[in-house]
């Protein structure tokens, strides 16, 4: 296979409602997508990146530019392209995992609709739907915290996380619990505490969750640990996790029990799926995390969700979740599970009207020699 153009298409889409993190509020979602146009096949990826580095160093206009400047044009230089050689082409840049994982989606896109393999087959998915639950993030008031939940239990979601920080933690966390006393509840500090706040965080044992989610920063792997040897309630991490080196460090710190994976947050779906093996290799649970992506993301989320150790339902949802019109077919709830695509790579086709109508812009990376 061989890599001709690139484009890359930057929208800004409304979110159904504002979400709100430790991060502060999104109204929109600043998208980036890559298509790619090989011999073969057309593939489309996404890039995970946030309008600003707040979760990661990594934002949309940083990963643009690396795109342009040295990813693409390094994986032009490969001649015989596959999903597999993006990485290894891509390795001279440090960081910009989302951007290599976009680019890396979208060459595995291409390869796969060729051959006529599905996501979730060539990555050894094992499950035709996987169980997902949703993520509330930070509202103006406890009460209205209480009524999206309410709306999403009743929507079918059988597993609910809350995003907390100093000063929104005990007493929602106490409004949820008691309004929901068997919903499988889990909470995301998103590094917002810091190892100074281990005894306020060790007292939420007493809520009965899931997991407490990444309560320090990605580098306080011994407050991790610390804390972890003070809970009963187990401690997944999220943005400590970078690779499989980062996850079995962790682990062997005893900084975590149960591991997050994000696949713009890992540098591609190949390096979450070894992330996965590697757990499921040590009995460790791992679940899938979302980031706001549209249905091109989500595909892939969803094919990598169906691997066997993903134990815990994922953290994607479905569409009307997010958005009011997605750029794809939307992933719709059924029960308390979203179906894994079946077709060629992604499995999904994209609405070129709905990019148009939300006034998408397009901007093609052409290749100089031709």
């Amino acid at each position: 296979m061989k890599l001709l153009d690139v484009e890359l298409v930057r929208v800004a889409m409304p979110l159904v409602r504002p979400f709100r993190t430790s991060f502060g509020v999104q109204h929109t979602r600043d998208v980036l997508l890559v298509r790619v146009v090989t011999d073969v096949a057309v593939g489309w990826g996404e890039c995970a990146a946030h309008a600003e580095p707040f979760y990661n160093e990594e934002f949309t206009e940083s990963a643009m530019m690396v795109l342009r400047r040295w990813l693409v044009p390094s994986v032009r230089e490969l001649t015989d392209l596959t999903g597999d050689a993006v990485g290894p082409a891509c390795r001279q840049v440090k960081g910009y995992r989302a951007a290599k994982a976009g680019l890396e989606m979208a060459v595995l896109d291409a390869e796969l609709r060729a051959s006529g393999a599905s996501f979730a087959a060539h990555l050894g998915g094992s499950r035709s739907a996987i169980d997902v639950g949703v993520s509330v993030g930070i509202t103006p008031t406890i009460d209205e915290l209480v009524e999206q939940v309410d709306g999403y239990v009743s929507d079918g979601y059988r597993r609910v996380k809350l995003k907390i920080m100093p000063g929104w933690d005990v007493a929602p966390l106490d409004a949820v619990r008691s309004a929901f006393p068997d919903l499988a509840l889990q909470v995301d500090a998103n590094a917002g505490y810091a190892p100074d706040d281990i005894e306020l965080l060790a007292w939420l044992d007493r809520f009965g969750m899931l997991m407490i989610e990444q309560p320090f920063a990605p580098d306080e792997l011994r407050a991790h640990a610390e804390l972890a040897a003070r809970m009963s309630t187990p401690i997944c991490l999220d943005e400590s996790i970078l690779s499989v080196g980062h996850a079995l460090t962790a682990l062997d710190l005893g900084a975590c029990s149960i591991v997050n994976i994000k696949v713009g947050r890992v540098g591609g779906v190949l390096e979450a799926a070894r992330i996965h093996d590697a757990c499921l290799d040590r009995g460790v649970p791992v679940w899938c995390g979302g980031m706001l992506e549209t249905g091109v993301g989500r595909a892939a989320n969803v094919a990598l969700a169906s691997l066997p150790g993903f134990t815990f339902p994922a953290d994607i949802s479905a569409s009307d979740r997010y958005w009011r019109r997605d750029i794809t077919e939307p992933f719709v709830l059924l029960g308390s599970t979203i179906e894994v695509p079946t077709g060629p790579g992604l499995g999904i086709t994209v609405d070129h009207d709905a990019l148009r109508e939300l006034g998408a812009v397009v901007e093609l990376q052409e290749d100089p020699r031709r």
